[in-house]
């Protein structure tokens, strides 16, 4: 017997990105998809919320502006820690990237969402941005000195024969691991509380017999929702201050 009803055999369909609106610019299709629609949702969530919230700037604050001032320290302290005072200048870089990440995240864990972190276009696009402001910094703040990255000193000189090109292959690897990891752990997420959901629906639609094991499965699918609600959070988290570690390199690579 198939307990599987259709929406549980294709736990991928969630990720498919489909047209809102069929554009075109010559030969390219600019369409604006269900993707752009909960990017732009996202971007628009967190302008409002951070709106509304400092929009009296009260001496004792409501709620709304206390959470906001606790989510402001919290990124402060993420890069003075991680960069030094010097870093503090791309606060409004890293705070825009966590928020962005944050709620996107969140944002897909709502029932029919769209989840924008799921697609390796999208986090490999964030992550890329990233690279390619540590490499511009770098340059900018050490010259030529910013090829010391590569090259720690204190090592002997023929070390730097094996070393050198680890250290190049390890700095290439970073876009990819950046992007991968926050890719990797919403789609398989995403994916398990799919499937979980379907197990609930086919067991309880195959007969009082399989009501037991429903249960048992809607208790894990409970227990998996509040770990994903926990990575959602996380990933934006480790995202945002491997970002601060590697514009800590950028900015004191003679240090290395």
């Amino acid at each position: 017997m198939n307990l599987m009803p259709a929406i549980a055999l294709d736990p991928i369909k969630q990720f498919q990105v489909t047209k809102w609106l069929d554009l075109k610019l010559g030969n390219i299709d600019i369409s604006f998809t269900n993707a752009s629609g909960f990017m732009l949702l996202g971007v628009v969530l967190v302008i409002t919320f951070f709106g509304m919230a400092s929009r009296k700037g009260e001496l004792v604050p409501s709620r709304l502006q206390s959470v906001a001032e606790l989510g402001y320290g919290f990124i402060a302290d993420m890069v003075r820690s991680a960069a030094g005072e010097e870093g503090l200048k791309f606060f409004p870089f890293v705070f825009t990237l966590f928020f962005f990440i944050f709620f996107a995240n969140m944002i897909g864990m709502v029932p029919y969402a769209f989840t924008t972190t799921s697609h390796i276009i999208v986090t490999g696009a964030l992550a890329l941005t990233v690279i390619l402001m540590v490499i511009v910094v770098g340059l900018m703040k050490n010259g030529l000195g910013f090829f010391k990255l590569f090259a720690p000193s204190g090592a002997p000189w023929y070390i730097y024969i094996i070393l050198t090109p680890i250290e190049i292959i390890s700095f290439l690897a970073r876009p990819l691991t950046l992007g991968l990891r926050l890719f990797a752990n919403m789609l398989a997420g995403h994916i398990m509380l799919k499937l979980f959901a379907g197990f609930v629906v086919a067991l309880i639609g195959a007969g009082a017999v399989y009501v037991p094991i429903a249960a048992l499965a809607f208790g894990m699918g409970v227990a998996l929702n509040a770990l994903e609600f926990l990575v959602a959070g996380l990933q934006a988290y480790v995202f945002a201050i491997l970002t601060c570690v590697y514009l800590n390199d950028a900015l004191h690579a003679d240090h290395h």
